[in-house]
């Protein structure tokens, strides 16, 4: 008397298997990866809205904005009343670096000469997967773009985010 076949699986049920598990994982990928890179975009705006008050802040105590993310906030901006050019800066956004809080962007700010209007940008770290991303700026009268899929921030026709 032959026995019973005792309960397992076979390698074909287990090749399906694999497959299937093969199939969802490529189709989940990528998705997952898009994922990501929204989340830190979003995250960089988040940060940019921070930095864009902070330096309201600062223009309210000294008439002028700030050109520098790192230096220490210390309350005011300019030694002097902000009419000369280029404005001797005492201080800044207080950032410990020139990156988001993930890393995954660098934040720079360019000013007028005599500082009374700014632009925050946050382009995306080479080598990271959110280079190639597009950067995005934000400035002291409240336009935000996305430079969708160009890190130099050049594109003709930016996206208001």
């Amino acid at each position: 008397m032959k026995p019973d076949r005792i309960g397992g699986f076979s390698l074909i049920e287990l090749m399906i298997a694999v497959i299937i598990v093969g199939i969802l994982a490529a189709i989940a990928m990528p998705s997952y990866s898009n994922y990501v890179i929204r989340g830190s975009r979003a995250a960089a705006q988040t940060e940019l809205l921070d930095l864009a008050s902070l330096q309201e802040k600062i223009y309210l105590n000294s008439n002028c904005y700030t050109s520098s993310v790192t230096m220490t906030y210390n309350g005011t901006s300019a030694i002097n009343n902000c009419t000369a050019s280029p404005v001797v800066t005492t201080g800044g956004l207080g950032r410990t670096t020139g990156l988001t809080n993930d890393g995954k962007y660098t934040l720079s700010i360019t000013t007028s000469g005599t500082q009374q209007t700014y632009t925050i940008t946050a382009t995306p770290v080479a080598g990271s997967k959110q280079a190639g991303n597009g950067c995005l700026t934000i400035q002291e009268n409240g336009l935000r773009q996305w430079h969708e899929n160009n890190d130099a921030c050049n594109s003709a026709s930016p996206v208001s985010w």
